[in-house]
C-alpha cells in the first residue's frame, strides 16, 4: 500500500491520471517450469482409465504453483514491451520513451497506470489486451477496497463504505460518535480489567481496523495499541476498540488527499517521534513516523520497539533509526521511477540528545575512514 500511495502521489504531483487494468482469470496464464500431475475430479473421471492421473499445461487455480508462474508471465510479458522492474519494489514497473514516463503498479492481476503521457497509456492498454484476455475499467476508482476520487486539482482515497461494514459488523452501525479514537494518557495492560471476551469476534474488528489504517493515519496509534492484546482481550480491551468505532462513527468520510501541484518541489520530508516506557507490560516504547512528498503524506507508523530503551534519548533516536530505514527505501524507489537520482531526504527529530547521538555516531564514522 505504501507504493501504491508513492505511484498516486507521483500522479497528483505531475497532474497524471491514474488508470486501471485487470486480467480475466489470470492463474490460468501460467506457464509450468515443471512436471505437474492432478488427480481425475469426481463426476469427470474416465471409466477406462480410473487409475490415471491427469498432467497439467498451464497452471490452475488453487495449485501453489499458480501465483509464482502467473507473475513470471506478466513480468516477462511486461519485459518484452520495454519495462523494467524496480530493483527495489518489484511491483512497479517503468518504461521511458522520448523523455515519457510511463508507471504501472501490479498487485495480482490489478494493474494501475499512470504516466506523463496519456496517449502512451492508450497505447499500453491495447499492447496488453493483445497479449492478455484484459478488462479496461477506466480511470482508477476503486482498488483494493478503497475508493479513489480524481479530481482537477486532487486525489483523494477513502474507505467509507469498508468503514460502515466495520461498524455493521460490530453492532454499532448507529452508535454515538467520538470526538477522539483514544482516551488521554490511556494505559492498557494484557490482564486488563473485567472479563474476557470473545477472542475471535476481537481478532475480526482489530483485523478489519487494520486495514483501515491503510487511509486513516488518524487512528494507527490507537489500532496499534488495541493489537497488542488479541490473545485475551478483556472488557478494557474492548472499551478500547468501541472508543475507535466511535470515532470511526464521526469520521467515517475521512481519508487521505493527494494535491495537485506540479510547481511545488518533489522534496521527501520525515518527522519521527517516540514515547519512554509506554507499555505497562514489558516497558517497551513506542515509535512513529510519518513521510509527506510533495507536501502529500505517503507513508506512516505507529510501531511497538523490539528492545527497552533506558532513556528518552535512547528511544528517540531508535524510533529515528527506524524511520530512517524508510527514508532510504522511499527515496530509492524514488529514484527508481523518476529514472533520476532523488535528493536526500531529511527527518526531523524532536529530541536535542537523539540529535547530538545521530551527528556524534557520523563523526566518529568519518573519522574512522
Amino acid at each position: 500500500m505504501e507504493s501504491v500511495r508513492l505511484l498516486i502521489a507521483l500522479a497528483a504531483h505531475g497532474c497524471w491520471e491514474i488508470h486501471h487494468m485487470d486480467v480475466k482469470s489470470a492463474f490460468l496464464n501460467g506457464d509450468l517450469a515443471e512436471e505437474v500431475y492432478v488427480q481425475q475430479p469426481p463426476g469427470f473421471i474416465n471409466p477406462s482409465h480410473q487409475g490415471l492421473v491427469l498432467k497439467l499445461r498451464k497452471a490452475l487455480y488453487g495449485l501453489c504453483q499458480a501465483p509464482r508462474a502467473w507473475n513470471s508471465r506478466l513480468d516477462a510479458s511486461l519485459s518484452s514491451l520495454g519495462f523494467e522492474r524496480s530493483p527495489t519494489e518489484h511491483a512497479i514497473y517503468r518504461r521511458e520513451k522520448d523523455g515519457k514516463i510511463l508507471l504501472v503498479g501490479v498487485y495480482v492481476d490489478d494493474l494501475i497506470i499512470t504516466g506523463s503521457d496519456t496517449e502512451r497509456i492508450s497505447e499500453f492498454k491495447q499492447e496488453m489486451c493483445s497479449i492478455f484476455k484484459m478488462s479496461d475499467l477506466g480511470l482508477l476508482s476503486f482498488y483494493l477496497g478503497i475508493e479513489v476520487r480524481q479530481e482537477a486539482n486532487e486525489i483523494t482515497l477513502c474507505q467509507s463504505n469498508y468503514a460502515k461494514k466495520i461498524l455493521q459488523a460490530a453492532g454499532m452501525a448507529k452508535c454515538n460518535p467520538s470526538a477522539i479514537p483514544m482516551e488521554a494518557k490511556l494505559k492498557l495492560t494484557k490482564e486488563g480489567c473485567g472479563s474476557l471476551v470473545d477472542p475471535t469476534e476481537f481478532r475480526s474488528i482489530v483485523g478489519s481496523l487494520r486495514y483501515l489504517v491503510n487511509t486513516r493515519p488518524d487512528i494507527a496509534y490507537a489500532v496499534g495499541i488495541v493489537s497488542r492484546y488479541m490473545e485475551k482481550p478483556t472488557d478494557q480491551h474492548k472499551a478500547a476498540v468501541k472508543q475507535i468505532l466511535r470515532y470511526i462513527q464521526g469520521t467515517v468520510r475521512y481519508g487521505c488527499t493527494f494535491r495537485k501541484n506540479s510547481r511545488e518541489v518533489l522534496n521527501l520530508l520525515g518527522y519521527s517521534d517516540s514515547d519512554l516506557a509506554g507499555d505497562l507490560d514489558d516497558r517497551k516504547s513506542t515509535s512513529g513516523f510519518v513521510f509527506l512528498l510533495g507536501g502529500n503524506l505517503i507513508t506512516w507508523s505507529s510501531q511497538k520497539q523490539k528492545i527497552v530503551a533506558l532513556s528518552s534519548c535512547e528511544a528517540e533516536y531508535m524510533a529515528a533509526a527506524m524511520a530512517t530505514c524508510q527514508g532510504i527505501w522511499l527515496s530509492r524507489l524514488i529514484s527508481d521511477l523518476l529514472g533520476a537520482d532523488h535528493d536526500k531526504f531529511k527527518l526531523k527529530v524532536d529530541n536535542m540528545s537523539a540529535i547530538e547521538l545521530s551527528r556524534n555516531l557520523c563523526i566518529t564514522a568519518e573519522q574512522n575512514t
